[in-house]
């Protein structure tokens, strides 16, 4: 494609192909990469139980319903950084997981390493506040005061009566980003739009995806994780053998985000959902009847690549047949 057929005002539309490749060499996206060499070493593949990738893992509950097991670890420089917020996050971002595959949490368990009981302080005061505002109890699990740095792992349990996969995007489904943008960065390229939010919004917030997921709304999701929109959208691709195109300029930013940061940025809430046509409207809907911008930034298209377009131009992000990122082939593919 000529990329000089655009210009004039067309000039102010981001650059596809220089934010694919600065976002392509981006540590937040390369991160993820560790997860192939974990999940290689267990024998791990999709058709695994609990179909690992997923932002959960969800087993049959015997009555209809699913029981839902997530776990996150934290990079020990963002936990030494600001341990209040660590422990904060240690709560919200197990609950977006749950949320994410169309559950509620049931409850939480956290593992905390601290050279002493002063410094794991803030760490636990930060997950006590975290569980009385969404409401999800801490019930158990590990604490070790004789560690030589702070750390944490936090995991939590959920129910579900209908899943949303992050195996269900075809093509010719639209892409939706759900993202609150009541919020400001408060660390490396973390957005949080929680902190000050009544307890009783941030959990009807969270309360939207499993009634998108009970009423057949949506067909494929996962919620927005280190690696923002752009590993996000490799991820949900990779794994629903498809590929996605993503319109750069129909991304609504929050004021004072930049595209390239915004692309790679971790939100308090945020979710890329996989639908069908027919049903954005009420899905826009309902989280607009909320607050929450929601908007059709791309659609999911047959192939394995995941591209950037703006301005008539469509570059490449990552081909995840040619360089597998998670490395979790779907037993399907649109490809």
């Amino acid at each position: 494609m000529d990329r000089t057929a655009i210009s004039g005002a067309a000039d102010l539309r981001p650059d596809p192909f220089a934010l694919a490749a600065g976002l392509a060499a981006h540590p937040s996206i390369r991160g993820k990469l560790d997860i192939a060499l974990a999940t290689k070493g267990l024998g791990l593949s999709t058709g695994s139980q609990g179909a690992p990738g997923d932002d959960a893992a969800a087993m049959p509950d015997g009555a209809g319903g699913w029981d839902l097991f997530a776990g996150e670890g934290f990079m020990p420089a963002f936990v030494a950084h600001d341990p209040w917020f660590a422990g904060w996050c240690g709560v919200m971002v197990n609950l977006s997981d749950i949320a994410a595959m169309g559950g509620r949490a049931t409850a939480l368990l956290d593992a905390v390493w601290a050279p002493d009981a002063t410094t794991a302080a803030p760490l636990l005061q930060g997950m006590r506040d975290a569980s009385a505002a969404y409401g999800v109890p801490i019930v158990g699990g590990h604490t070790n005061l004789h560690s030589t740095a702070l750390n944490l792992a936090v995991s939590v349990t959920g129910k579900a009566q209908a899943l949303i996969r992050g195996s269900g995007a075809r093509a010719g489904d639209v892409l939706i980003a759900a993202i609150d943008h009541r919020g400001s960065y408060r660390n490396f390229d973390n957005f949080c739009a929680a902190l000050d939010a009544p307890p009783a919004r941030l959990r009807g917030d969270l309360a939207l995806l499993p009634e998108l997921a009970e009423a057949g709304l949506v067909t494929g999701g996962k919620d927005i994780s280190q690696g923002g929109i752009a590993g996000t959208a490799l991820m949900l691709a990779e794994a629903s053998g498809c590929g996605l195109r993503i319109a750069l300029d129909d991304i609504p930013l929050p004021d004072g985000a930049g595209l390239d940061r915004w692309l790679r940025s971790f939100p308090s809430f945020g979710f890329l959902l996989t639908a069908r046509p027919a049903h954005v409207d009420d899905i826009c809907r309902r989280f607009a009847a909320r607050d929450i911008p929601a908007a059709v930034i791309g659609e999911a298209i047959a192939g394995s690549r995941v591209e950037f377009a703006s301005g008539g131009l469509v570059a490449p992000f990552w081909d995840h047949a040619a360089r597998p990122y998670l490395s979790l082939k779907p037993e399907h593919s649109d490809a």
